[in-house]
């Protein structure tokens, strides 16, 4: 859909004094990802935990340069993520989408997607600036795609 790089996590903070940090993660897994960033961060390692996750760099030495980190995405290029299957999408391919109704109306644009637990939600700001949250399931979200996400009746109110 895009070209734009995927976002996989991002800093949330240093993790203890050598320069390790904390991550909040996006995708499942990173360990088939090293290099990170279009090559600026290079990960030693990655684990997992109930919070996120907690990763050294190569380029950071210690907990003040983790902590000048705070805030920075780690991406990837698209061409270094697997293939999409059937009904499958990236959340930075739902991103600015121009959210409709069934009829074609515009409704206003996807501005972020979350993940509570149970499904991936969207959150879509209306032409008018308020904002509304819908699954991203078939029965609420039939279609996307070329730049544009349908909401089914009775989702967008």
């Amino acid at each position: 859909m895009t070209d734009r790089p995927v976002t996989l996590a991002v800093v949330t903070g240093a993790h203890g004094v050598a320069g390790e940090v904390r991550l909040k993660l996006f995708a499942d897994d990173l360990s088939a990802h090293r290099s990170f960033n279009g090559g600026t961060l290079t990960a030693k390692t990655v684990r997992i935990t109930p919070q996120g996750a907690i990763a050294r760099f190569a380029e950071v030495a210690d907990r003040t340069a983790a902590e000048a980190l705070r805030g920075t995405e780690l991406t990837v290029s698209r061409d270094a993520l697997p293939p999409l299957g059937e009904g499958e999408y990236y959340h930075a391919d739902l991103l600015g989408l121009t959210a409709q109704a069934e009829d074609g109306t515009p409704i206003g644009t996807v501005v972020s997607v979350d993940n509570f637990g149970a499904s991936d939600v969207i959150e879509i700001e209306r032409l008018d600036g308020n904002r509304f949250m819908v699954p991203m399931t078939e029965q609420a979200v039939p279609r996307w795609g070329d730049g544009t996400l349908t909401v089914a009746d009775g989702w967008h109110g």
